[in-house]
């Protein structure tokens, strides 16, 4: 299972972005037995995230679940100008969790709300499930394991440098918008309706957006759900990234050796993973298409923070994602 991590701030700052194009790409390189030597070499090179391999989950019999998280990493700055706005430490900033079934080799995808209000281990009280972060990876690790009862088998973070080089290693990524569309905080600026590549830069924009506006009737109108929203264009766009690396590299299996180099130092992952093992066996459920899901939250204002409380229909989707029941119905 894989989770990545949403970011609420009201500024642009440099951002550690989803894990899923390493996935993307790796899932590609599953398949093209030809640049393997080459893949592999670029595997050992990848920086190892220390202290997540001792507190992740034992091996299960039934799933793999792979701890995806793109880190807000605040002393950086923005990505564009290197502000930081006075604000240091480090926030996920987007979490989802992918799931894969070992018996029928299909794949899920799980966006994790950034604002969950949950206990964080060490902590007296509840905060929002972005703060473990601050504490490590290893942290946000047993947040998850702990709060929601989901087994993370292998943890995977990836970097806003990353997330472009990615991006423009797949030639961008087809997206379609039905109004003119912006976020003045991210630069996210679509002036026609329409489906436009988007490049590395464009990308992050869509990606990062929480402030998503639509020009409707000749008035500019957000998006009110926030980051729930952008869990929803999140997952649209992991689809996206996952299925352009396999198209590609079916079409050509020589172009996985430039996504392969792609990935370079974007990465870090936990000492037990190996990636390509990993691609090879979701290659296929990849291929066939995510099942993609929400958990389903309510809204709440609890001491003066607005958070985010599991709410009705979410224990189906915990179970499955536990590996403990049956997959309910896809959320859009």
């Amino acid at each position: 299972m894989i989770v990545l991590a949403l970011d609420t701030s009201p500024l642009p700052r440099r951002r550690r972005l989803p894990a899923f194009l390493m996935l993307a790409v790796l899932t590609a390189v599953g398949g093209a037995a030809g640049i393997l030597v080459a893949a592999r070499r670029t595997v050992d090179a990848v920086d190892r995230v220390p202290k997540v391999a001792e507190v992740l989950s034992p091996a299960s019999s039934n799933i793999d679940n792979y701890l995806l998280v793109g880190s807000d990493s605040r002393a950086s700055g923005d990505p564009n100008t290197g502000d930081t706005g006075g604000v240091t430490g480090s926030r996920s900033d987007t979490i989802m969790v992918l799931r894969y079934d070992k018996s029928s080799g299909t794949a899920s995808l799980l966006s994790i709300p950034r604002d969950l209000w949950v206990t964080v281990p060490g902590h007296t009280g509840k905060r929002r499930i972005n703060a473990a972060f601050n504490d490590g990876p290893d942290v946000l690790v047993k947040t998850v394991q702990q709060e929601l009862g989901i087994p993370v088998h292998h943890y995977v973070e990836i970097d806003f440098s990353g997330f472009t080089t990615l991006v423009e290693a797949l030639g961008g990524v087809d997206v379609c918008f039905q109004y003119p569309t912006r976020d003045l905080n991210t630069g996210l600026d679509i002036t026609a309706p329409g489906c436009y590549v988007l490049d590395g830069t464009q990308g992050l924009a869509y990606a990062r957006s929480r402030h998503y506006q639509e020009l409707r009737d000749g008035k500019w109108k957000e998006d009110p759900t926030s980051d729930l929203g952008r869990s929803k264009r999140q997952r649209d766009f992991v689809n996206r990234c996952l299925q352009s690396a396999v198209a590609q590299v079916k079409a050509d299996p020589f172009r996985a050796g430039e996504l392969v180099a792609a990935i370079g130092t974007a990465i870090r992952i936990d000492d037990n993973l190996n990636p390509l093992d990993a691609a090879s066996s979701l290659r296929s459920a990849v291929d066939a298409g995510l099942q993609t899901y929400a958990l389903p939250v309510d809204g709440k204002t609890i001491d003066g923070n607005a958070v985010l409380l599991l709410a009705q229909g979410s224990d189906a989707v915990l179970a499955y994602f536990r590996g403990q029941g049956p997959a309910p119905t896809p959320t859009t």
